[in-house]
């Protein structure tokens, strides 16, 4: 039977807290044919399409967002928490279900009118991907479409990020938060 690459990914029940069922991409990411499948079909849709930049979203995004920035021969920006970039940046603030948080990017990291994709491991209710998207599009650049590994589509992630008009591109869903 071929694997998928919902295969690659292990489930541990009760992280960080109890009653969560965590996605663990990092068994993805450690076996080479697993992680080559991921960062093909992430790239899959866009063939043909100009992309100037690909954007990564603290922290797992960036692993994935340099294979494929590599991949494409592109540059790669990273999105981090606040305080984690040296240098001139701007904020943005999304919700979390316990408060709130802050993402950051470099005010010179894109250009006005360059195309990005913005890529994480998991989207669960698309707070994250939310403030990246508003990070890039206030530097001027433009969203061409978000890619993430897994969805946890009862927190409704997809559905927020596709009324703020982006293309969502998954590889798998898992059930629960």
């Amino acid at each position: 039977m071929k694997k998928t690459v919902r295969d690659y990914i292990r489930t541990i029940a009760d992280f960080p807290h109890e009653g969560i069922m965590f996605r663990d991409v990092t068994t993805l990411f450690a076996d080479a044919r697993g992680f080559r499948m991921a960062i093909d079909q992430l790239l899959h849709p866009y063939a043909g399409e100009r992309i100037d930049k690909v954007v990564g979203l603290e922290a797992r995004g960036f692993i994935l967002g340099g294979a494929i920035a590599h991949q494409l021969t592109v540059g790669f920006v990273p999105i981090r928490k606040k305080g984690k970039l040296p240098g001139q940046t701007i904020s943005q603030a999304y919700k979390l279900e316990y408060g709130e948080a802050i993402m950051e990017i470099h005010e010179d990291a894109l250009q006005p009118g360059e195309k990005v994709l913005i890529v994480d491991d998991l989207l669960a209710t698309g707070g994250t991907a939310e403030a990246g998207i508003r990070l890039v599009e206030r530097l001027g650049a433009q969203v061409i479409g978000c890619a993430f590994v897994v969805d946890l589509p009862e927190l409704g992630g997809r559905t927020l990020l596709e009324r703020l008009g982006m293309s969502v591109h998954v590889l798998c869903e898992f059930e629960g938060a």
